[in-house]
């Protein structure tokens, strides 16, 4: 049981980011945006996390 918790820790972490973001977009404006803008923003960054820093060298 131990495997799932890490298998799927990552995922659903991005997802409830993702969601409060889109949800703190609707709902109004001010300090509605900044929740908005790091729920959104954050799982941008770690989509885009391997592509900026890649691993040189031979594969292990």
């Amino acid at each position: 049981m131990n495997w799932r918790r890490s298998t799927f820790a990552l995922p659903l972490l991005i997802g409830l980011l993702s969601a409060v973001g889109l949800l703190s977009a609707l709902l109004g404006d001010g300090g509605w945006d900044a929740v908005a803008w790091l729920g959104l923003g954050v799982p941008a960054m770690i989509g885009c996390w391997p592509f900026v820093f890649k691993r040189t060298g031979p594969p292990t």
